[in-house]
């Protein structure tokens, strides 16, 4: 079965619920489009895209989807090439790479209960599977005989779900409390059995609990506490117990209420056909995961309200977005990209408070987690704040939150830090989203935060290495700041793990500070950052190779293949998107910055699968060659996504894989993000209409013939001719019509020096002394 049989599949399905009259279902084709199959990774193991197709609203606390397998670190809950399910999963697991955290499972079963996972899963078919964003449905076989039909929605903070039980025998559903935990990805055998709890009370109709279990918590820093954190739940049923219990590994203890330990389960069993369930979650408390669901879900409310409900959330962002000139298959590929890109960070608060990690205390204010920066903030991060305005403040307000708590601003916060990749890249969400007129968080102690980024070395700085995921150290933040970065303009490969790809980022932080501290009219901040920035970026460029190189503390070369995250030389030589002009002049001028270029792509060298690589195709365009970076624009578009589960190249990693498409199908992305300038690409179909939130007036970008004409011929921005491939944040954010003319041939556009004229502008806004 083909994945567009699949999408068809559920398209009628729901379909036909709606023509039953089971609930009001707001149209939207942009909702209609999302396959959320893309990028689970049915050709590997553990998922290419690392994506799950699971039902929840934009920025959920807690995403819902069938549970195939037991995930942990680069393994998700759900993979396609699976055939049976073993139950329905309230999920935390932000990105494959990291750890799930308080998870919560339901399983519903019929005839002798089992309670460990080996032996409980039901198969399935895909084509009894139906996929939206805001409702789950699946045709199982009961292992004792008949079948279960499953229905999942779910809000931010609670599951919905319903069983309908087909000539089995008794049914039950199953609530797991706790589980084997695997620490780590590179060994499965290595577990450690967290201790939950379960309390069954009949005469409520509920089973709740609490799951302490967070896989990550070998890699926080040891400063961090976190002593006190769990995930808690509590799952209501809307039918009465005929019987209840609590299991433990296979253990069954009938007509028991309460139970503590590893591998930790209670049922209930019932005497109904269809048993509906809504299952409140909290990183606080029971109580608090009670009043979610009284507050997200009340009794009486129908699955089908919950659906409505989730889907018209949905609709809110992706109808904002219409599209003409696409096939179906650009359709799912454009709209659940879309989709990817508004999941994080999410909720953490509950009702006006949260539980931090950073101090062990249950706090006023709102609170974000999954925040993946140094991925994020090359353009997922723009997308938010053209899309979820509303949402950019909370989400700067809980940077804050965290750096108030534990005293730095979140490099990669799940539920806590987690000292994950490098770089301080908050600096350049902060920068971003003041710069793009962002307001309602505290901008002065925003600032207070990314100075002691840039200022103040982690404990130990000369001393700890800092390798990826290391164990027992504090936190990370910018390793080597002070060793050799801030006197010689780099960090040392021989003190410090990843150093080349550190100092690259180093600069471009220290950039960002640049520019907030110069739009707070701290003048000599600005200057020193900047200067700062614009050397340290070239410290590592080996004039004599061309190619940037990671140094030894002594100042020697530490070899090409030393120092690098995620990449390469090849491809971090390319990283210095906030100096391309300096750049290219050491690469020997524009035409010879476009042979090297010409090199990197026709020489295999460019990754598309990972973050790094993502702004060079963009390069192209400013030395002058526009039309070569819409060659490579088209060409990665069309070989790293489509609309399969294997339609992700590399792991989404919280929407950056996504954010990509979307800006490149719009014609334009942010190669230097906090400078709020966008270079032009090619736009991918006819028409474009966007309905930005709080703007009058629609952005409608045209490009007749842009699906077979990739090369751009002109364009204007509201009736202006635009020569210079780029455009601004103020040119587009607040509305108006950007007309290209396409063609299928190269064209002379913006064959014009933009270096040239980047290097006039830069000489005009430096800050002098």
């Amino acid at each position: 079965m083909t994945i567009m049989a699949c999408k068809c599949l559920w398209v009628f399905s729901l379909a036909s619920v709606v023509s039953a009259g089971a609930f009001s279902n707001p149209p939207s084709d942009a909702v209609d489009s999302v396959n959320p199959l893309i990028g689970n990774g049915g050709d590997t193991p553990n998922g290419s895209g690392g994506m799950i197709p699971s039902t929840a609203p934009p920025f959920a606390m807690t995403r819902w989807v069938a549970q195939t397998r037991q995930n942990y670190v680069s393994v998700p809950p759900y993979n396609y090439t699976d055939t049976a399910i073993h139950g329905f999963q309230g999920t935390h697991q932000p990105a494959i790479w990291m750890g799930e955290s308080g998870q919560a499972v339901v399983v519903p079963g019929a005839g002798t209960v089992r309670d460990k996972f080996e032996e409980r899963g039901m198969r399935f078919d895909h084509a009894n599977e139906v996929l939206t964003p805001s409702y789950y449905d699946v045709e199982m076989d009961a292992i004792d005989g008949g079948s279960i039909f499953a229905e999942q929605s779910a809000t931010s903070r609670v599951g919905h779900l319903r069983f309908t039980y087909k000539n089995t025998s008794t049914p039950y559903v199953l609530v797991q409390a706790s589980r084997a935990s695997t620490i780590g990805s590179a060994d499965p055998s290595n577990v450690t059995y967290p201790h939950g709890t379960v309390t069954v009370d009949p005469s409520r109709r509920e089973i709740c609990g609490s799951n302490p279990e967070r896989q990550d918590f070998i890699i926080q820093p040891v400063s961090t506490p976190a002593t006190n954190w769990s995930g808690y739940f509590c799952a209501r049923f809307d039918q009465p117990f005929a019987s209840w219990g609590v299991a433990q590994n296979g253990t069954l203890t009938k007509d028991a209420i309460k139970g503590d330990g590893a591998l930790l389960s209670a049922w209930a069993t019932f005497e109904a056909t269809t048993v509906d369930v809504r299952v409140g979650v909290s990183f606080i408390s029971v109580e608090q995961a009670r009043k979610n669901l009284d507050t997200e879900i009340p009794d009486g409310t129908s699955l089908e309200a919950t659906a409505h409900k989730t889907r018209t959330a949905w609709a809110e962002k992706l109808d904002r977005i219409q599209i003409k000139g696409a096939s179906d298959a650009d359709k799912q590929t454009f709209y659940t990209a879309f989709f990817h890109t508004l999941q994080y960070p999410y909720e953490q608060d509950e009702d006006g408070e949260y539980y931090s990690g950073y101090d062990d205390a249950v706090h006023v204010g709102p609170s974000y987690t999954g925040y993946s920066n140094w991925d994020t903030y090359r353009a997922e991060w723009a997308w938010l704040i053209l899309f979820a305005p509303e949402r950019v403040p909370g989400m700067i307000t809980s940077m804050l939150n965290d750096y108030k708590e534990g005293g730095w601003l979140p490099m990669w916060k799940n539920i806590v830090e987690t000292n994950i990749m490098v770089a301080t890249h908050a600096d350049s969400l902060v920068a971003q989203a003041a710069l793009a007129g962002i307001t309602g968080f505290d901008i002065e102690t925003a600032y207070e935060a990314v100075r002691k980024d840039g200022t103040v070395p982690p404990q130990n700085d000369n001393s700890t290495v800092y390798a990826d995921r290391e164990e027992g150290v504090d936190y990370e933040v910018r390793a080597g700041l002070s060793s050799v970065y801030e006197y010689s303009g780099f960090v040392a490969n021989d003190v410090h793990s990843e150093s080349g790809s550190r100092t690259l980022d180093y600069s471009y932080d220290d950039w960002a500070i640049a520019k907030l501290a110069a739009h707070l009219n701290k003048s000599a901040d600005a200057v020193f950052f900047e200067n700062r920035s614009l050397t340290t970026a070239f410290s590592l460029f080996n004039a004599e190779t061309g190619f940037m190189e990671a140094r030894n503390k002594d100042g020697t070369w530490a070899g090409q293949d030393e120092g690098w995250t995620e990449g390469d030389m090849w491809a971090y030589t390319f990283d210095v998107v906030h100096d391309v002009p300096g750049l290219a002049e050491r690469r020997g001028g524009n035409a010879s910055f476009v042979k090297f270029l010409d090199e990197h792509f026709d020489g295999g060298h460019n990754d598309h699968t990972n973050e790094p690589s993502h702004h060079i195709p963009y390069l192209y365009s400013m030395v002058g060659a526009a039309s070569k970076s819409q060659e490579r624009v088209r060409a990665i578009a069309k070989s790293d996504y489509n609309n399969t589960v294997n339609g992700l190249s590399g792991n989404e990693d919280c929407g950056q894989m996504s954010a990509w498409y979307l800006f490149s199908a719009l014609g334009f992305y942010p190669v230097d993000p906090v400078s709020l300038e966008y270079v032009v690409g090619t736009p991918f179909f006819d028409k474009i209409t966007i309905d930005f939130p709080g703007v009058k007036r629609p952005l409608v970008i045209t490009s007749p013939g842009g699906p077979r004409k990739p090369y751009v011929k002109s364009l204007s921005l509201n009736g202006n001719a635009v020569s210079v491939p780029v455009i601004t944040h103020a040119d587009f954010a607040s509305g108006g019509k950007l007309d290209f003319v396409m063609s299928a041939t190269p064209e002379a556009w913006a064959s014009s020096t933009l270096v040239e004229m980047s290097q006039k502008r830069r000489s005009a806004e430096r800050v002098e002394l």
